[in-house]
């Protein structure tokens, strides 16, 4: 490769020797001033140009976004904030930018306004740092588990099976629309169909995982899921990337350790091979804070609430104790809850979540022993508690900002609960007999969790709103590109 990245550059010590760079015009500056930058770091290189030698139709097109070819010689530079810029010998233009069409001028841009131009907000310092980061966390990801000889699992995009029973799914189909061929009924005969049955989007590959690892042992999957609902928040995306390990042998303590584990790990790794772009996104946070009241400002800086993370161990609350504990709360009490707690067995909401870490224990929170109401049917039922209550060891992870983090449980091993408990909630047990075979044969303790990636990147990246932390996001009304 004939040029060299400006990232090494920037820490080279070389000076008098010859480089050729190549990467997009940031500024031009007194017809002589180039800063350029290649995505290798945050920074720019400064690039001097000898103005008066140069052909004046050339400067002209030296505009912001324009691809260079700048060769010359690397030399200490003079200048404030710069370790070194390039002399330039020779500048050519790769590709030209017209200034008065490209929307990205050297000036802070609103969020809202990048999203609208999603495809070109990767060339901005708050995007590069971002995406960085995004990167070194799935990297991260990847590297614990291999590190804990977990298997790395692909399972299918396409399903037949509703994992969470939610119902909420994406219809995949080859069915021509204008002939829809039905049976005696009158219903859609998938038979008809490419896979010869109705079949969606996956919510989870938890189901299939399962199969995996209760005869791998220990197996995760990372990929894409979808959910079709219509949710216009700041933290839902209707496709989005989920970690799901599970693990045969695992119970519910064992489930808490591994994830808690992993989150810490994720958010070191993060901290110690992004420092550059998380101190830009800390000082981001500190400057978009200054136009809020002191009131609502974080106590944390970003890189604080990072290290606090890894520095406390989760608080581990049952559901029970945590609803005691919203009842008698504040807001509840004053009703600025928008969703009062009035007994047990409610829903908790991302409030109240928030509550519990933000306000009450000021840490990151493991709830477990939910009311089995309000949780899957394939997670492990307890005995009923002294009134009779029943709940399932579910275990949900709940972060400052964030709310639900992580959301897991020790599965049902059991064949005949899961089935009573299938029939309960209206699974048909023929759509998923391949999966009841897991505890037909060799059933066995085991357990497992997703964790949300877009929301681990919403955390570590200070960010607010999760369109901000996945390339190109898919919400209602919004499939661009």
């Amino acid at each position: 490769m004939e040029h060299t990245r400006i990232k090494e550059l920037l820490k080279s010590e070389e000076f008098g020797r010859h480089v050729i760079v190549k990467g997009w015009v940031k500024t031009f500056r007194n017809n002589q001033f180039v800063a350029i930058n290649d995505g290798s770091s945050l920074n720019n290189i400064q690039a001097v140009v000898d103005f008066e030698n140069t052909d004046e139709a050339l400067l002209k097109r030296v505009t912001t976004g324009a691809a260079v070819r700048v060769s010359g010689v690397l030399v200490e530079s003079l200048g404030k904030g710069q370790h070194v810029e390039i002399k330039v010998d020779e500048l050519t233009i790769l590709g030209d930018s017209d200034p008065e069409k490209f929307p990205l001028q050297p000036k802070k841009h609103s969020l809202e306004f990048l999203r609208e131009i999603a495809h070109l907000r990767f060339r901005t310092g708050t995007f590069n740092a971002v995406f960085k980061v995004r990167n070194a966390l799935a990297f991260a990801v990847h590297q614990f588990f291999n590190e804990r000889d977990f298997v790395y699992m692909h399972t299918p995009i396409i399903t037949g099976s509703d994992a969470e029973g939610a119902g909420e799914m994406f219809k995949v189909t080859t069915l021509d629309f204008d002939n829809i061929p039905r049976d005696e009924e009158g219903q859609i005969d998938f038979k008809e169909d490419f896979f010869g049955k109705a079949t969606n989007l996956t919510v989870s590959g938890q189901l299939e995982g399962e199969l995996a690892a209760m005869a791998l042992g220990n197996i995760y999957t990372f990929g894409p899921t979808f959910r079709a609902e219509n949710s216009n928040t700041t933290r839902h995306l209707a496709e989005f990337w989920m970690i799901e390990p599970e693990m045969a042998f695992y119970e519910l303590e064992d489930n808490m350790d591994l994830a808690e584990e992993l989150l810490k790990y994720v958010i070191r790794y993060a901290l110690d091979h992004c420092a550059d772009e998380i101190e830009f996104l800390k000082s981001r946070l500190l400057e978009e804070e200054k136009s809020k009241p002191q009131n609502e400002r974080a106590e944390l800086n970003l890189v604080d609430k990072l290290n606090f993370v890894l520095e406390n161990n989760f608080e581990r609350v049952t559901y029970t104790d945590a609803i005691e504990i919203l009842k008698r709360s504040k807001p509840n009490q004053k009703k600025q809850f928008k969703y009062l707690i009035d007994e047990w067995g409610a829903d908790l909401q991302s409030e109240h979540e928030r509550y519990l870490v933000e306000k009450h224990f000021k840490k990151p929170v493991i709830l477990i022993d939910y009311p089995r109401e309000i949780k899957s049917f394939y997670m492990k039922q307890n005995e009923p508690d002294t009134q009779g209550r029943h709940t399932v060891r579910a275990m949900d992870i709940l972060f400052p900002g964030i709310g639900e983090m992580v959301g897991g449980s020790q599965r049902e091993e059991n064949l005949d609960k899961l089935l009573a408990r299938m029939e309960e909630v209206g699974i048909p047990s023929d759509e998923i007999d391949w999966f009841l075979d897991t505890r037909r044969f060799g059933t066995a303790p085991h357990s497992g969790f997703g964790l949300g990636f877009e929301r681990l990147v919403l955390f570590v990246t200070g960010m607010t709103n999760i369109r901000d932390v996945i390339p190109f996001p898919r919400t209602p009304n919004n499939a661009e590109f």
